[in-house]
């Protein structure tokens, strides 16, 4: 199993998310219920000297495969945009699109 880091940069990562997220909804991040439910948890699970529990390891791992969905998510959306098709193409336009020019029909066609 990869090294999770830090709580606290896993944290940092999914209030990124997060932001990004919810900038899409036109309200404030931190109004929503999953940065609530996210700080609540990270506050309930924190290490003190008295205590150390495999919920808190177990949370820290759920919160890292989450924040690595938003990412891949958000990434994938943006690909999405840039590479998504734009319906039918003629055979000159996607020969151009790849570097290539279709030859020259005899007797002047094409």
């Amino acid at each position: 199993m990869a090294a999770l880091g830090s709580p606290l940069r896993t944290l940092r990562g999914l209030l990124r998310e997060l932001r990004h997220a919810s900038g899409r909804a036109g309200r404030p991040y931190r109004d929503t219920p999953a940065y609530q439910h996210v700080i609540a948890a990270f506050r309930a699970n924190r290490v003190t000297s008295e205590q150390l529990c495999r919920a808190q390891q177990e949370l820290h791992f759920q919160a890292a495969t989450y924040l690595c969905l938003l990412r891949s998510v958000r990434e994938h959306e943006a690909l999405h945009q840039e590479y998504h098709g734009r319906g039918e193409r003629s055979p000159e336009e996607v020969a151009g699109l790849v570097g290539f020019r279709l030859p020259q029909q005899p007797g002047g066609k094409g």
